[in-house]
């Protein structure tokens, strides 16, 4: 047969077959087998069609990607590969038909699979990327700047709730006790069961390649290792993406927008019906002035009257690109300079790339399409009918070198600065740095300690004003002890970071319900997709350190608002450990209350990137959705692991197996040698 599947002992799938295309429609069919659920929920997904299989509270979603047309530029940007890179198309549509031929007779929870089209691979990547530069976070700017002055966009300057970052660390020859680079880290998604990433081993006579692919998509796009080159990725925080305040009124032939020139300019509009599962169907208006699609408003305001119509302005959309090219020249990459040639075609979501080679070439760089316009683009929600808003042209990515052998990413500042407004705190980044400082040769072994590294730094300011308090009650002053004395290290088994936990939460609800920012607690009608960046709770909770060291805080007395959390905190129940209340909490389509969630070690700002939300729970709906540890001196030396399992199939013993490993820190190994490898069948 042209290919072949094979298993190792984690029902890992390898795939081998003659040619590109036939591993393509391999890995099609082969993720299908493994993923048949997950992928019908993606195509819904993509379409703005998951509230007829998952009901109403799939709605929200389905308005957004409708009025937002994914599904509409997903077909643009596969018109356009084919006219451009004939053979990336060709590529995508053998996977797409393997994905076609695995799904055929599957048995899911809500009924037969639908059939995928060509352009649902990118359909399914622009739906998961489409919040991934945080757009909305312009409009908390602009509720902010309204009720607090221009002041409060520093102050509560750090990665919203629903931003998705990684860690990353590349470290050279000089610094291994190998003398071949070593890259390893951690995507963080939020957790999805079955997991985002899927592990892969993909050859054919022109490549080999391991990596975690996103199911749906072919190829490996994120984290790979060819045997002589690998590869891997962060989010660079940049902004690409703008919000516009569209003026719209209704005339006899449809909608018009007003343009900058001052005229009126015909928007394309038209409906959509929504079919919902249980419920009468909901009919969406689709408007798209010159600037984008209008995701929120219309002609006659937001849901609540407010006068408001905001259109989205993204590269793919005004393109028509959305970096398919990127993919195959990855998995033929043999040197760095050949991964850096592919990522230059790369359009969104926009990376820090990471890259070493066998011949000691490393790479450190930005990937993606980032556009050239006013610095208020970047920061707010602009006028459409304004001149001095248009995009002018495409930022050069930037590149930078090692230091003293090393390169970090973790979302912080870095080479991205010149092209974001928000990063993340520097700890993650800061304290990767420091552990890898602590040591002259590092081995692919090594690192796994530094994944699970629960330092928390940002506990420092509450810290600080726990040390100054005096007059506390006896049991608050016990409490306080044992916080001054704790190591701060967010392990599960820990009382002392349960306590702290527990002071942090109490305090942002205090300042969240103070009234200097009563006016920050009712966002305006906006859809519902886009509210987790309005809520005032996470916004404080995420930026309390800026808070607690700002030089004056409206006028609030944090002192007694410390002591009071104190205080609350003494004075509760009996607090236990923090594993106890900081349990996973993976999204799935479907519930299963079989599911007895693990609690985990970890916080936002550790490198354990753990995320509750301070102030609103201690769940962690985000986390490292893989870890990886690519080593460039033998592939066979590299290790990998992922939150459940390689199968979506709740029966399947390979659905969760990999989870013990996941909470412990241990790492799968990566097998690349098919004799070591069970025969599944010939496809």
């Amino acid at each position: 047969m042209s290919a072949e599947i094979y298993r190792d002992a984690w029902g890992i799938p390898h795939l081998r077959a003659d040619s590109v295309h036939e591993l393509a429609r391999a890995q099609g069919l082969v993720t299908a087998r493994d993923r048949a659920w997950q992928l019908e929920v993606e195509r819904h997904r993509a379409r703005g069609t998951s509230a007829a299989v998952l009901g109403v509270d799939a709605l929200p979603w389905d308005r957004f990607v409708r009025r937002a047309r994914v599904d509409d530029t997903a077909r643009r940007c596969f018109a356009d590969l084919c006219a451009k890179d004939p053979e990336t198309a060709d590529w995508v549509r053998a996977y797409v038909d393997g994905v076609n031929e695995g799904l055929t007779g599957a048995e899911l929870p809500l009924g037969a699979p639908g059939r995928w089209e060509p352009w649902t691979p990118l359909g399914v990547w622009l739906a998961t990327h489409v919040l991934f530069a945080g757009f909305p976070a312009k409009l908390w700017r602009e509720q902010a700047v309204r009720h607090l002055g221009e002041a409060a966009v520093a102050l509560f300057a750090t990665d919203g709730p629903g931003t998705s970052g990684s860690n990353g660390w590349l470290v050279s020859g000089e610094r291994t006790a190998t003398g071949r680079a070593v890259i390893a880290g951690d995507p963080h998604r939020f957790i999805e069961d079955p997991g985002v990433y899927q592990q892969i081993h993909l050859s054919c006579p022109e490549f080999d390649v391991i990596g975690l692919a996103v199911p749906g998509i072919p190829g490996i796009a994120h984290f790979g290792h060819t045997g002589t080159v690998a590869w891997a990725i962060t989010n660079a925080m940049a902004d690409y993406q703008d919000l516009y305040r569209e003026k719209l009124r209704r005339t006899g032939a449809g909608v018009e927008a007003l343009d900058p020139d001052g005229s009126w300019r015909r928007a394309s509009r038209h409906t959509e019906t929504i079919e919902v599962a249980g419920e009468e169907p909901v009919e969406v208006e689709v408007i798209e002035t010159a600037r984008g699609p209008v995701i929120a408003g219309g002609p006659e305001g937001l849901d609540d009257g407010t006068p408001l119509a905001l259109s989205l302005r993204t590269p793919p959309r005004v393109t028509g690109d959305l970096g398919f090219s990127t993919l195959l020249p990855l998995l033929r990459a043999r040197r760095v300079a050949d991964v850096d040639r592919a990522f230059d075609q790369w359009a969104e979501p926009v990376n820090v790339v990471q890259a070493a080679d066998t011949e000691g070439g490393v790479l450190h760089r930005v990937a993606g399409r980032v556009p050239v316009r006013s610095t208020t683009n970047r920061t707010r929600v602009v006028p459409a009918w304004e001149a001095g808003h248009e995009w002018t042209g495409w930022h050069d990515m930037p590149r930078t070198g090692l230091t003293d052998g090393v390169a970090v990413m973790a979302n912080q500042r870095g080479p991205a600065a010149p092209l974001g407004v928000e990063f993340a705190p520097p700890h993650r980044a800061d304290r990767i740095a420091e552990l890898l400082a602590g040591k002259e040769k590092w081995t692919a072994a090594d690192m796994p300690a530094i994944h699970m590294d629960t330092h928390l730094a940002s506990a420092g300011p509450l810290l600080d004003h726990l040390a100054a308090l005096t007059d506390l009650s006896p049991a608050a002053g016990d409490l306080r002890a044992t916080l001054l004395a704790w190591n701060r290290r967010m392990d599960a088994d820990s009382s002392a970071a349960a306590l702290f936990a527990a002071v942090r939460t109490a305090l942002v609800r205090r300042l969240a319900a103070h009234p200097a920012f009563a006016a920050l607690t009712t966002p305006p009608a906006y859809p519902e997709v886009l509210l987790p960046w309005l809520g005032l709770t996470p916004r404080i909770g995420y930026a309390l350190e800026h808070l607690l060291r700002a030089e004056e805080l409206y006028g609030i007395d944090r002192p007694a608002a410390v002591r009071a959390a104190v205080e609350e905190v003494a004075a509760g129940a009996p607090v236990k450990t923090w594993g106890e209340t900081h349990r996973l909490f993976a999204w799935r389509a479907l519930p299963d209350p079989s599911y007895d969630a693990p609690g985990l070690s970890g916080d936002h700002d550790c490198v354990l990137c753990t995320s509750a939300v301070p102030g609103l729970t201690d769940l962690a709906a985000r986390g490292p959705a893989a870890r990886y540890v690519w080593d460039l001196a033998r592939r066979e030396d590299s290790r990998w692991v992922v939150p459940f399992g390689a199968s979506g199939a709740p029966g399947s013993p390979h659905h969760r197996d990999q989870q013990p490993l996941w909470l412990g820190g241990d790492l799968v190994p990566v097998v690349t040698d098919f004799e070591q490898l069970s025969k599944e069948s010939d496809v």
